[in-house]
């Protein structure tokens, strides 16, 4: 079974699959050393990792598609990748497929919000028409060559205009040809609940600290049917605390001694990015 065919079969079971986000190929091996079935590339994660910048449009397709490349080649669990509006039209949405695709990536997200994007629990989103979404999610459906990779539909409207609007952007993109919606950032309970209720493709619940959306607790979202449970930056948040703490710590003792329990060790390390595999590869080829 592919890992395409992999992220699939667990999507539809409907079960409310906990998918940790990964910002790049450290955080993401940790995802997988960890036991979870998927990883995610966060969007926000990598355009404050890689750029120092925040969610805004900065992170192109080119520095997207390679930071995916990247990471789903460090891992041998599925990858859901973050591809923001598509980067342009219905047919840079095709090119993004095409280089998503080919870079490893088992499922996408596509939204419809107009460019320069943000963060989607972020004010002052601009959508575009429903039309020109569904035909963005149209184009990335058939662009795909691999069936089974799966097409993400994603709807920022809510709060931009309002959330019976939202639930008829989901609707057309579902019949343009989505594999499973992500209606980002239900403000109310009830919103979440009407979402699980209206319809029968499989639903995506951005799990997002600091949010917009209430944060249910995993069973009751279980309950509801959603397929994935995504919690996109705590990964990113968690690294950042700790390494602010490290360094105010050494900082104000002077001393990194006394800081060793904050250490990985050196020969863990090694074992998670698989030195001790290359170093046998090395004696295999040697001459």
């Amino acid at each position: 079974m592919t890992r395409r065919q992999q992220l699939r079969q667990l999507v539809n079971q409907r079960q409310g699959l906990v998918v940790p986000g990964a910002y790049d190929g450290v955080s993401a091996k940790l995802v997988e050393q960890a036991g979870f079935p998927v990883v995610y590339m966060t969007g926000y994660g990598v355009s404050a990792s890689r750029l120092g910048l925040p969610d805004m449009g900065f992170a192109g397709l080119a520095e997207m598609a390679d930071q995916a490349r990247n990471i789903a080649a460090a891992v041998s669990i599925p990858l859901i990748a973050d591809a923001d509006t598509g980067y342009g039209n219905a047919l840079t949405a095709r090119r993004t497929v095409a280089l998503y695709e080919s870079a490893g990536v088992a499922g996408l997200h596509l939204e419809d919000q107009q460019l320069p994007k943000r963060c989607g629990h972020l004010a002052g989103k601009i959508v575009v028409s429903v039309e020109e979404f569904a035909g963005k999610i149209r184009a990335a459906a058939e662009a795909r060559t691999d069936p089974d990779l799966l097409i993400i539909a994603r709807t920022d409207a809510i709060a931009v205009n309002g959330f019976d609007d939202a639930l008829r952007r989901a609707e057309a993109a579902v019949k343009a040809g989505a594999d499973m919606l992500f209606v980002e950032a239900p403000s109310t309970e009830e919103q979440i609940e009407r979402v699980a209720r209206a319809f029968d493709t499989p639903l995506l619940f951005n799990y997002a600290p600091g949010g917009r959306s209430p944060l249910l607790p995993f069973r009751a979202l279980r309950e509801l049917g959603y397929a994935v449970i995504l919690l996109p930056v705590d990964t990113l948040f968690v690294a950042a605390r700790a390494i602010q703490d490290f360094l105010r710590e050494l900082r104000q003792g002077d001393a990194v001694l006394p800081l060793g329990d904050r250490y990985l060790s050196f020969e863990h390390f090694n074992d998670l990015i698989g030195v001790n595999e290359q170093f046998a590869l090395d004696k295999r080829y040697a001459r």
